[in-house]
C-alpha cells in the first residue's frame, strides 16, 4: 500500500536575506523556520533541509533494520541511528553517514565486520 507525505514551505525574500517556514501536512511536528543561514551555518533554533533529510534517513533505516532482524527471527529491543548529512554550499549534499547501535538479545555476534565476513565467504569459492 502506497502512502504519500507532504510538507509545505513558504519562502520570503532572496536566498541570502530571505527565510521561510516549513510545515508538515500531518501536523506531527510544528512549523519550523528555515533559512540559508540555518543551512550553511547551523543557526540556533532553525532547521535545514539536510537536518530533515537526516531525520528521515535515520527513521527509515531503523524501520528497515528492525524488519530485516525480525524476519531473521531476532527482532530488536532497541535501535538507535544517528545520521549526519554533509552539505557543501554551491555543491549540494555530499554524503549521508549513519552510525547504528542496538540491542538485539537473540542475535549471535560474529567476529569481524559484515564486509570482512562477505570477503571471507567469497575468498574460498572456486573460480568459474
Amino acid at each position: 500500500m502506497a502512502a504519500s507525505s507532504s510538507a509545505t514551505t513558504v519562502w520570503h525574500g532572496g536566498l541570502a536575506d530571505g527565510s521561510g517556514v516549513t510545515k508538515p501536512e500531518s501536523g506531527a511536528f510544528p512549523s519550523t523556520d528555515v533559512s540559508w543561514a540555518s543551512r550553511t551555518k547551523r543557526a540556533a533554533g532553525n532547521t535545514s533541509p539536510e537536518e530533515l533529510l537526516a531525520a528521515a534517513h535515520a527513521s527509515c533505516y531503523c524501520m528497515q533494520l528492525s524488519h530485516v532482524l525480525g524476519e531473521a527471527g531476532s527482532p530488536p529491543e532497541q535501535l538507535e541511528a544517528k545520521v549526519t548529512v554533509l552539505f557543501v554550499p554551491g555543491e549540494g549534499v555530499k554524503s549521508s553517514h549513519i552510525d547504528v547501535t542496538g540491542q538485539v538479545t537473540s542475535l549471535t555476534r560474529t567476529a569481524g565486520t559484515g564486509r570482512e565476513r562477505n570477503r571471507d565467504r567469497h575468498r574460498d569459492r572456486p573460480a568459474g
